[in-house]
């Protein structure tokens, strides 16, 4: 797996190996940041949860974010997540929170520009995270939620504020964006 787009591009990720996590692919990656490009209005900061090899969140430093914070509860991942964060030279500008989603949503202070969602597909408490997300004050006024899930969990068109703005299907992989305060 490798970077695919700005400063960074190009540069190999380290994963676990792949019975343990399944990270997003390439092809999937390039698709969210292609629809990032046309929606998302400030890349300031960013939110990876379930980040696994922290892959979105380090895309989207690459592609410019000032900031990102990475959440996993498995402690492999987040070491993994430190390792790739300075291969791409970007320790600096990212930190690294080890528990899961839901404890995350408690503590987190931030106002997040572009909040990325990608649980394990055999979890289905996607809309459960998404709605704790929605009523938190962590997405920004203007947030782009992304959500990679299963086509056997189908999302709602609404959490709490935040509107589905458009999906895309990728094999097994649907990709779900969430705009808040911007009804379809």
């Amino acid at each position: 797996m490798w970077v695919t787009g700005g400063s960074a591009k190009g540069t190999r990720l380290k994963t676990l190996p792949r019975r343990s996590i399944r990270p997003t692919t390439s092809v999937v990656r390039h698709a969210i940041f292609s629809l990032l490009e046309n929606r998302a209005a400030d890349w300031g900061t960013v939110l990876d949860l379930y980040a696994g090899s922290g892959a979105l969140g380090i895309e989207a430093l690459s592609r410019g974010a000032g900031w990102a914070d990475f959440v996993d509860q498995r402690r492999s991942c987040c070491e993994i997540i430190r390792a790739n964060l300075a291969r791409i030279g970007e320790l600096h500008r990212a930190h690294v929170y080890c528990c899961s989603v839901s404890k995350a949503l408690s503590f987190l202070t931030g106002s997040y520009d572009i909040v990325f969602m990608d649980p394990p597909y055999s979890d289905s408490s996607a809309g459960t995270a998404l709605t704790g997300l929605a009523r938190s004050s962590l997405l920004a006024e203007d947030a782009t939620v992304v959500i990679c899930h299963a086509n056997r969990f189908a999302m709602s068109p609404e959490y709490d504020g935040i509107h589905l703005a458009t999906q895309r299907r990728h094999g097994d992989t649907h990709i779900s964006v969430y705009q808040k305060g911007v009804e379809p």
